[in-house]
């Protein structure tokens, strides 16, 4: 599991991500709305709305909220309009840091986001600077209590994942972007239901960072995820995971 999947599950266990459920709430209605308004309203159709109402339902989000989302974005419902952009640039240590908003105002979240990275220690680059290390993967993750590892990575194999991830108390099925949906039918078909689904930016190599450099990260990873306009953040840091739990604490 990557670095920055790591510090997430820790962070859900003790609680952090909780705290701020009505935050992510608003972050998954842009989701779905925008992915109703690009793909249209019909989850069977639209493998991005699909993606995003299971979010949602994973979040514990109300179905009226969820509906009123996808009539939102379908021009039912009161119009907002938010346009994808992307944002990269290095935190401490010479982490690539790779950043998706969905925004209605590209010059305030440009202007959010590079106070952040020069708050953290980081610095804001320019289009493309870090993307050549990041690709578009899906990842699947399994409580592993109750899981027999051979048998997930067996049908994770047969329905096209890239690799299968063993960790303490999860499992991670990684698939390439475009055979994540299918992997993801196939597994839940077999009795294998992930405990959270998600196609991300992952890094083709990472930056071991430890002491103050792994502090400053972190913060600066979370500091992203709470402006409103950030949907996703994606960095190629390495930190054990000892220390995510000192840091996490």
């Amino acid at each position: 599991m990557s670095g920055h999947s790591k510090w997430a599950t820790i962070r859900r266990k003790k609680g952090a991500v909780d705290a701020k459920r009505g935050k992510i709430f608003t972050k998954l209605i842009r989701e779905i709305a925008t992915a109703a308004r690009m793909g249209g309203g019909d989850a069977g159709a639209n493998p991005r709305l699909r993606l995003a109402i299971d979010k949602a339902r994973a979040a514990n989000m109300p179905k009226d909220n969820i509906e009123r989302a996808i009539l939102k974005g379908t021009g039912g419902g009161d119009s907002e309009a938010w346009e994808e952009a992307v944002y990269e640039g290095y935190g401490p240590g010479g982490t690539a840091v790779y950043v998706e908003a969905l925004t209605d105002n590209r010059n305030r979240t440009a202007g959010e986001v590079r106070h952040v990275f020069t708050k953290f220690g980081g610095n804001l680059g320019g289009s493309g600077c870090v993307g050549h290390l990041f690709e578009r993967k899906g990842s699947l993750l399994f409580e592993r209590a109750g899981i027999e590892p051979d048998a997930i990575l067996e049908a994770a194999l047969e329905a096209g994942a890239d690799d299968v991830v063993e960790g303490d108390d999860q499992l991670e099925v990684v698939t390439g972007g475009a055979e994540f949906g299918a992997v993801k039918r196939s597994l839940e078909e077999r009795g294998f239901r992930p405990s959270q689904a998600a196609l991300q930016m992952r890094p083709s190599l990472t930056v071991r960072l430890e002491g103050k450099d792994a502090e400053q990260m972190l913060r600066l990873s979370d500091a992203l995820e709470d402006l409103d306009d950030v949907q996703a953040v994606n960095a190629n840091f390495d930190i054990s995971e000892e220390e995510m739990q000192r840091l996490a604490g």
